[in-house]
C-alpha cells in the first residue's frame, strides 16, 4: 500500500512538470521550435512597450536649412547644424547593424549640402549595401553633373510638387515661379540616369480641388505620395513657430475628395494625418530620433546606440504597414522607371 501511494505521488509530480507552461526567466514566453525568445510586449515598468523595434526604413533629416519657404513646412530651419560626414557614416552603420534596409535623406533641403549628400549616399549604397537609398528634394538645386557622379548610388528621387499651376506654387511658397520647369526637367534627368522618379504632394487649402490627373499621367512617376497637410505644434502650429500652417489646413472630407479624384492612378499613395504622424522613424540633424507631436526627442544614437534610442521612440508600426511603408524600393539594374537611357547604366 505504501509503495502504491509513493508511486502515485511521483507520477503526479512528473505529470505536473510535463504540463506546466514552458517559461523563461521572469515568466517570458519561449516559443517552442525556435532559438529566440518572443518577449511579451508589455513587460516594462508602467506597462510600456518593450518589444524590440527594427528600424527597417529611416528618414534622416540631415539639415533643416532650405531655399524655399513653403508655408506648411513641418521641419523648419530652427538650426543650421549638419553633422560631420564621419559621424553621419557611423550613424548609418549603426542603423544598418540594427536592421535598417532603406534610408531616405530629407531636410530642409538636402541639396543645400550636395557634396555631403552624395558622399553619404555612396557610402550607404556601396559600402553598407542598403536595399534602397532615396532622397526627398524640392528639385531646385539638383544638377545633371551631380546625377552623373552619384546616380548609381540613388534608387529613388522624390521631388515635391504641390500644384501644376505655377501661381499656386508661388502662393504656397514652393519657389518663385520656375518650379514646374525645373520639376519636369528633373523627371527627364532621372529617367536618363536610371533613378526612379517619385512625386510628393502636400494636399492643402490651395490645391485640394485641383485635378492633377493629366499632369501625373504625362510624367509617369514610379510613385505619387499625397500627404494631407500636417500640423506639428512645435514646428508649424502657431504664432510663435517659424511656420504657421493653420491657414493651409483641410478637413478629412476635403482630403478624401482629392483622393477620390486621383485614386485610379496606379502610382497614387495617399497619407492622411491618421497614418502619417507617427508612422515614420525620423532622425534629426543631431542624429536623434524625433517624437513629433508626442514628446521630446531621444539622445543621439552615437551616444546611446540605436536599440536604446528606439526604446524611447513612439513608432506606429501598424501605420507604417498601412501606408505601404515597404514597397519595391530598389531600382532595376537597367535603370529607373523608364528605359534607363544613360549608357553608363546599360550593363
Amino acid at each position: 500500500m505504501v509503495f502504491a501511494v509513493l508511486f502515485l505521488a511521483l507520477l503526479t509530480i512528473a505529470l505536473s512538470a510535463y504540463f506546466l507552461p514552458k517559461n523563461g526567466p521572469s515568466g517570458r514566453n519561449i516559443q517552442e521550435g525556435t532559438d529566440v525568445q518572443v518577449l511579451d510586449t508589455k513587460e516594462g515598468k508602467g506597462g510600456e512597450d518593450t518589444k524590440t523595434k527594427i528600424p527597417v526604413s529611416v528618414n534622416y533629416h540631415l539639415t533643416r536649412q532650405c531655399n524655399y519657404s513653403c508655408g506648411f513646412c513641418f521641419h523648419t530651419a530652427k538650426t543650421s547644424h549638419v553633422e560631420p560626414l564621419d559621424n553621419a557614416k557611423r550613424a548609418m552603420l549603426l542603423l544598418k547593424e540594427a536592421g535598417m534596409r532603406k534610408v531616405n535623406f530629407a531636410g530642409g533641403e538636402p541639396f543645400m549640402n550636395a557634396k555631403f549628400l552624395g558622399q553619404l549616399a555612396r557610402y550607404c549604397k556601396s559600402t553598407l549595401q542598403l536595399e534602397s537609398v532615396s532622397i526627398v528634394t524640392n528639385g531646385s538645386k539638383v544638377t545633371a553633373a551631380w546625377l552623373a557622379e552619384y546616380c548609381q548610388y540613388i534608387d529613388i528621387m522624390a521631388v515635391s510638387c504641390d500644384s501644376f499651376d505655377e501661381a499656386t506654387n508661388v502662393k504656397i511658397g514652393r519657389g518663385t515661379g520656375k518650379h514646374l520647369q525645373k520639376f519636369r526637367h528633373l523627371a527627364q534627368l532621372c529617367d536618363e540616369y536610371g533613378v526612379m522618379f517619385k512625386v510628393n504632394t502636400v494636399v492643402n487649402r490651395y490645391n485640394w480641388q485641383e485635378d492633377m490627373n493629366d499632369a501625373i499621367r504625362a510624367i509617369g512617376p514610379k510613385r505619387w505620395k499625397c500627404f494631407q497637410v500636417l500640423i506639428i505644434d512645435e514646428e508649424n502650429g502657431g504664432d510663435e513657430t517659424l511656420r504657421d500652417a493653420r491657414d493651409f489646413q483641410i478637413s478629412d472630407e476635403e482630403f478624401r475628395f482629392f483622393c477620390d479624384r486621383h485614386a485610379h492612378n496606379a502610382c497614387f499613395v495617399p497619407e492622411g494625418n491618421g497614418v502619417m504622424k507617427s508612422s515614420y522613424l525620423l532622425l534629426d540633424e543631431y542624429l536623434c530620433f524625433l517624437n513629433k507631436g508626442v514628446k521630446g526627442k531621444t539622445k543621439s544614437i552615437l551616444e546611446i546606440g540605436v536599440k536604446e534610442a528606439l526604446k524611447d521612440v513612439y513608432w506606429d508600426e501598424s501605420g507604417f504597414v498601412e501606408r505601404g511603408g515597404e514597397y519595391d524600393w530598389t531600382k532595376p539594374a537597367t535603370g529607373g522607371f523608364g528605359q534607363g537611357k544613360n549608357p553608363e547604366l546599360e550593363f
